[in-house]
Parts: structure tokens; C-alpha cells; sequence
């Protein structure tokens, strides 16, 4: 499905062959002396046309503050500033967006395209971009100039497939999560339903059971409880590490963000205006479902049932091209079936299985751009109104003192007799959704009297502890998670704390307590206690559980038990959690109680072992495992032990701690590395003024040469929030470079 343009077709222009310091001017000078000669490369005069109205600071962190004529302007130049920062990465998660990444990576990635094109059409999307409102033509114009115009100016980097950006591309990629609800569909199941050549499961592989729970913190804490009488938010997304920019974008048209942006989109996804701020963590509601569907085949058609009738199910064809071994392109081509419920995905118990789930890709980039404007409360919630997020809680607070917590907006309205998180049969029109809830009919909260909200990616009903939205009021369908030991641990600090202010916030969300290991240590303590005398672990564990019975269930640095109780836990989650989730139990619940005490003291010994293995004792710092490296810049990193790191005194989120850092051992290494847990932190204060302190794991550029590659990696570990340069006057004595694109 590669997508050739006018341009692509060209023999490069002599332009293109200058040092680049020259080639603003000349550029400029090519579209002026051409005149009746030849005709201007196309976009070329345009673009540096547009780039004249955007100015860019970088400021001693490397981080851009952009700021154009127009909001179009503005979106423009930091497009050109993130494709300077990492543009690999911009245009992978287009890649993936558009269901290209196959074309790049060979036949691994065929399934986790053929996924993407079930769901996005190119024909769809560029229907949708030609009746998209004005201003939002124009965004996605800027946004598709300000990528070509930085390739354009850079012909030393050499795109691995799109090589130029159409403004319809933006609506492939509108939602800024982690993990968008596509990603719900299996690509082995996918595989196995659509791969009818013997080569069904080429490059899909099944992951191992340990998954860092990717997700999110987000607290707002109302005036009353802070020093100095203003709300205070705390941004604190747990994803992959390097997989946001932090930038300011602002425009005379009253623009003026700042937070963390997807990789290649154009919007702020979590962060801060003058006004307001908004934190998104990943939500328990049920909004992708699963119909199972009865298969007719009738005079050489396919049908499915639907109440009395017979339905003919559609296909359209889909073209995955993908690069074979030997470096030319080929395609595979898939006739995906579709039903009224969705495309289908697999197939089980003789019925085909058809996904359900959000798809506005227009009012859903109209969202995602508005709220970045939005001045209050009600002006955020008519943006919600539009619906078009599925994926995410929102916490929000603004300078009125206001604090706010909001369900996805994007919930479909079902039969709460039906149990939505198994595939419903959809044969039966009872099982269909009925239209969208109105924004006051899922779980929300607006200034609690607590004067704090949180949530952790736990469900609604403690978000505001004993003022929060109540289970019983609601269908079960509204969440999936429950609580969780992040969620736990945070009611715990909230509840403690008065008089706020940004330094106290930080502390509080960085407490090393860890609610998973204080209830699951006494009772691996208690089952050693209950050993007889004559049992040889008696004697073989003496030394860990005298270590783990004395310990404050806190991390750090210097922590022996930390480590002890890590691995532990790790190794024993690794064999437990298949049968948990077979006894229909969480794996905390399994761990302390049905895995028995044999599991749990054999596991500790082998725990045990394996340290002593790799690192000569079970008695073993915790900042002595637990490290930070960032060697390179590419997407999939390798690590290495010979290669200088960094210790890091928090856990992994699994085990309730606040701070996230999700590591584990890698292959051809002993100390665990991190790859996941806190990316882009920022506690702000909605003061006069809006002020903020950020951090960001390793650094703003992702090239290895950059002084800013890993500039912040200290204070990232140590959680030292630096300060945000918001206003111009703080940006005094700050700044590195001012520039135009193309300069």
C-alpha cells in the first residue's frame, strides 16, 4: 500500500545538495529566480513562506517552545521540532497508525497491519479529511508541511518507508494512549483466522507473563488543602520510556500549551495551558467488545444471523505490502470479513468473532486539539461533549479551584444483563449497543469534599475515598480493573497530607511504600513460622525472612529486602498468575492465599539462588539491580552490564509503588533495566501565574550525540523535577537557540 507522490518521483533538486545553513535562503531564492524558467518545487515556497512565522526556542534542556502567527503555524514548527528530536520515532508511530510497518520490517509486522487496516481505511480517512471543518484542514495541513518542509531541509535523513506526509495521515493517529483499543485484538487469533497459507503465525509471538502494567497516576488536590490556596494537578503517565516530547506550543490566536506529546502528533496529550490542566490514565471501563456471530453459507454467499433475518457479510479486500528477505516489496493480500458489529478477528466454538470498538477519527483529533484550548471546567466539558475518547480517565484542574474527574466519554450504552467482558452472541439484537451515555451517566466527580482526586488506573470507586462515585449506581460494564495497590497506596498519602504545595506533591507521589509486599510478606513470613523444626528450609531461608520480618516495606537504594522481595515476587508471579486468572482470582489474592505455602517459601529459596547466582549473595542493594541505561536511540534497546548505567531506588508499579520503573533481566544481562513506569512527570500549580517542575526520562533528543540525550537521567532517577520555563521572562538566561524551521 505504498503511497507514491509527485514528489517522490523527482530527481533531487540541486537545493537539496547545500550546506544546510544555506538552504533557507536558497530555497527561498530557487522559487524567486525560477520565475518563468520553471516552476518551484511543489510546497517549497510555502513552506518557507510559513516557516517565517514561526519562531523556535530551544531552552538549556533542549526543549522546544514554539510559537507560530496561527494555531496552523504553531502546529507546523513543533512537527519540525519533533522530527528534529527523533523523527525514526515520529515516523514509526505513523507507521504503525497507518498499518505501513511491514513495508519497513519484513513479514513480522504483516499481522499488526492487517489489524490497523481493519480499522483504517485510507479511502475512509481521506473522505473524512476533505469534509473536516476549515480550522482543523489547516492544522493538518501545517502538521503535514512542517514533517515534508523538515525533510525537505534535511536530505541526510533517510525515512524508512514515508518519505512524504499527507495531511490526511493525522486522523490515523488521534488518540495519543499507549495502547489503543486495537490493540485488544490478538494478532496470534488474527493470525490463525487469516493466514490460511501455512505461514499464519510468521513473526507473532506470545509474551512472556511479565507485562509491566503500563498506565498512569493522576492526582488533583483542591485549594483547601494546599499552602497557598491554588489547586494543584500531578502528571504522571506510566508508558515505554522516550515515548513523548515535552514541548510548549503557543499562537496569537490564544494557543498556549505545554505538556507531553505523542510522538507525531500535534496536540498536547497531558499537560497545562494558563488556565487548566488535564492528566489522562488508562481506564477499566469496558468500551471494545466482542460479538460472536453465527456463519450462514448460502448460495455462495456468507451470512451471519441477526434476530430473524440473514445478514450478508461484507469483504473488502486489504493489500499488506511488506518487505521480503531479499529487500524488494511484496504483498499479501486478505479478504476481511466484516459484520454490522465490526470487522472479524477470529474465530472460536464454531463462531466468528466481530470487534467492537470506538472509531472517530475526525471528532476524535477535534477533541484531542480543543481541550488543549479549553479555559475552565465547562469549557472542557462541551469538548467532552463531542465523545470521541474511549481510552482514558481524565483528572483536570484549573486556576477557578476547581477539580474534576471524568470517566472515557466514548461509553456504549448495553444490557447490563450480558456479560460484556466475554464475547455476547451477536445474533441477539438485545446484545447491541444502544447509543452512547450521556457524560453524567458514567462515574464522575466534580470539587469532592475530601479536596482530592486520583486515580491510578484503578476503577472510579475510590477515586475520592469515601466521597467517590458508588459501584452500585452504575453497570458493571463501567469498569473491569477494580482496585489496585497503586490505588491503595495513593488514598493512603492523600489522606495524610494538608497543605500542599508542589514540593510536598512530589514527595508524596515519589513515597517508597509498597502496599503489595506489606500484605504479602507477613504471610510468607507466617508460613515459615509454621514450618517444623526438621524442614530443610528452615535453616536454608533463616537468614531471608530474619532480613524480610524487620523490613518497612519502603524501597531504596541501599535496600537489601527490596531486592529480595522483588524477585520473589517476580518469579512467583511468573508461575502463579495462569492459575489465578483460571480460579477467576486477582494474582495478588492467588499469591497470599490459594499458591499455598509450599510455593511460596520454594519460590523465596529459588529467589534466593538466582542472586546469589548472578550477584554472589541474596543479600544485595537494590540500586545494585535495579538500573537505567540508555545506550543508543533506537526504539528496541540492548543492554548491556558492561556499560555504564545508573541505580534507581523505586519498583515496578506492580507492586503499588507511585513512582513506576518497570525492569526486569534482559538477555546476556544479571542487574534489571528499565524500559517502562515514569516517562513524563510534572506537578503543576494553577497560581496568578501557572507554574510547573517537570521531568522526563533520559533526555528530550533522541540522538546519541546530543549534549540532551540523557541530560535528565540523574534527576529522573532521583525524582528532581526541574522547572518549567512557561512564561518568556523564565526563559531569560535559559535559552540555547532561536530559529526558524529551516535555519
Amino acid at each position: 500500500m505504498h503511497m507514491h507522490t509527485a514528489n517522490e518521483s523527482r530527481p533531487r533538486a540541486p537545493w537539496r545538495r547545500l550546506p544546510r545553513p544555506l538552504l533557507a535562503v536558497a530555497l527561498l531564492a530557487y522559487g524567486l529566480l525560477a520565475g518563468a524558467q520553471a516552476a518551484p518545487p511543489t510546497g517549497q515556497v510555502r513552506w518557507q513562506r510559513q516557516a517565517q512565522a514561526v519562531t523556535i526556542t530551544r531552552d538549556d534542556w533542549g526543549i522546544a517552545h514554539v510559537h507560530g502567527r496561527t494555531d496552523a503555524d504553531a502546529v507546523f514548527g513543533m512537527a519540525y521540532a519533533q522530527a528534529e528530536d527523533d523523527f525514526n520515532r515520529v515516523e514509526t508511530n505513523y507507521l504503525n497508525s497507518l498499518g505501513r510497518l511491514a513495508e519497513a520490517e519484513g513479514e513480522s509486522a504483516i499481522w499488526s497491519d492487517l489489524r490497523q487496516q481493519l480499522f483504517i481505511d485510507p479511502v475512509e480517512l481521506k473522505a473524512l479529511y476533505a469534509k473536516s471543518p476549515a480550522w482543523l484542514q489547516a492544522l493538518m495541513n501545517g502538521w503535514a508541511d512542517g514533517l515534508n518542509y523538515y525533510l525537505a531541509t534535511h536530505p541526510d535523513v533517510h525515512p524508512r518507508v514515508i518519505k512524504h506526509f499527507e495531511p490526511w495521515m493525522a486522523l490515523s493517529f488521534s488518540e495519543g494512549s499507549i495502547g489503543g483499543d486495537i490493540e485488544r485484538v490478538s494478532l496470534e487469533q488474527l493470525a490463525a483466522f487469516y493466514g490460511t497459507d501455512g505461514k499464519q503465525l510468521a513473526g507473532v509471538t506470545t509474551p512472556s507473563s511479565w507485562v509491566e502494567p503500563t498506565g498512569s497516576n493522576g492526582f488533583a488536590i483542591a485549594p483547601k488543602l494546599t499552602a497557598d490556596g491554588h489547586a494543584l494537578l500531578w502528571i504522571n503517565p506510566h508508558t515505554s520510556f522516550f515515548f513523548r516530547s515535552e514541548l510548549q506550543m503557543s499562537s496569537d490566536q490564544g494557543l498556549d500549551a505545554y505538556g507531553a506529546v505523542t510522538w507525531g502528533q500535534f496536540f498536547v496529550y497531558q499537560g497545562f495551558n494558563h488556565h487548566i490542566g488535564w492528566m489522562h490514565t488508562s481506564t477499566g471501563a469496558d468500551v471494545v467488545d466482542e460479538f460472536a456471530e453465527t456463519i450462514v453459507h448460502q448460495g455462495g454467499k456468507l451470512f451471519y444471523r441477526y434476530g430473524k433475518e440473514l445478514r450478508l457479510v461484507t469483504t473488502r479486500t486489504i493489500r499488506v505490502a511488506y518487505r521480503a528477505k531479499d529487500g524488494t516489496m511484496a504483498t499479501r493480500n486478505f479478504d476481511a470479513r466484516f459484520t454490522h458489529h465490526g470487522p472479524i478477528v477470529r474465530a472460536t466454538d464454531g463462531k466468528w468473532i466481530a470487534t467492537a470498538l470506538m472509531n472517530k477519527p475526525l471528532e476524535a483529533l477535534e477533541q484531542s486539539w480543543l481541550r488543549t484550548k479549553a479555559s475552565d471546567y465547562a469549557s472542557y466539558m462541551k469538548v467532552a461533549e463531542l465523545k470521541a475518547n474511549s481510552s482514558n480517565n481524565t483528572i483536570f484542574a484549573d486556576d477557578k479551584g476547581e477539580i474534576a474527574y471524568l470517566h472515557p466519554q466514548f461509553i456504549p450504552r448495553r444490557d447490563n444483563r450480558f456479560d460484556y467482558t466475554k464475547p455476547v452472541d451477536g445474533s441477539d439484537p438485545a446484545t447491541d449497543w444502544q447509543g452512547l451515555h450521556a457524560l453524567d451517566e458514567a462515574p464522575h466527580l466534580l470539587n469532592p469534599p475530601n479536596g482530592w482526586i486520583m486515580n491510578t488506573n484503578n476503577w472510579p470507586y475510590s477515586a475520592a475515598g469515601a466521597f467517590s462515585p458508588k459501584q452500585a449506581d452504575y453497570p458493571r460494564y463501567m469498569d473491569t480493573f477494580g482496585e489496585n495497590p497503586r490505588g491503595i497506596h495513593a488514598t493512603r498519602v492523600l489522606d495524610r497530607v494538608r497543605d500542599f504545595s508542589k514540593a510536598s506533591l512530589i514527595s508524596a507521589a515519589f513515597d517508597s511504600y509498597l502496599p503489595a509486599f506489606s500484605r504479602l510478606v507477613p504471610v510468607l513470613v507466617h508460613d515459615y513460622d509454621m514450618l517444623p523444626d526438621n524442614d530443610p528450609l528452615k535453616p536454608r531461608l533463616a537468614g531471608q525472612i530474619a532480613l524480610l520480618r524487620s523490613w518497612d516495606y519502603r524501597w531504596g537504594i541501599a535496600s537489601m529486602p527490596t531486592t529480595l522481595a522483588v524477585f520473589w515476587g517476580d518469579m512467583l508471579w511468573d508461575k502463579v498468575h495462569a492459575e489465578a486468572e483460571a480460579e477467576h482470582q486477582s494474582v495478588y489474592d492467588y499469591m497470599a492465599g490459594d499458591a499455598g505455602a509450599r510455593a511460596r517459601l520454594g519460590t523465596l529459596a529459588e529467589a534466593s539462588d538466582r542472586l546469589q547466582q548472578d550477584f554472589g549473595s541474596w543479600g544485595v542493594p537494590w540500586g545494585e539491580v535495579n538500573r537505567y541505561q540508555r545506550n543508543d536511540g533506537a526504539i528496541v534497546q540492548k543492554f548491556d552490564d558492561a556499560r555504564p548505567s545508573i541505580p534507581v531506588p523505586f519498583v515496578s508499579s506492580r507492586w503499588g509503588s507511585l513512582a513506576s520503573f518497570g525492569a526486569h533481566r534482559w538477555p546476556g544481562t544479571k542487574r534489571y533495566y528499565g524500559t517502562g513506569g515514569n516517562s513524563f512527570v510534572a506537578v503543576v500549580e494553577f497560581g496568578p501565574k501557572v507554574s510547573a517542575r517537570a521531568i522526563t526520562a533520559g533526555g528530550e533528543s533522541g540522538h546519541p550525540g546530543s549534549k540532551h540525550f540523557n541530560d535528565e537521567a540523574e534527576r529522573y532517577t532521583t525524582g528532581n523535577l526541574r522547572t518549567v520555563y512557561f512564561w518568556p521572562e523564565q526563559l531569560k538566561g535559559h535559552t540555547e537557540r532561536v530559529y526558524h524551521p529551516g535555519e
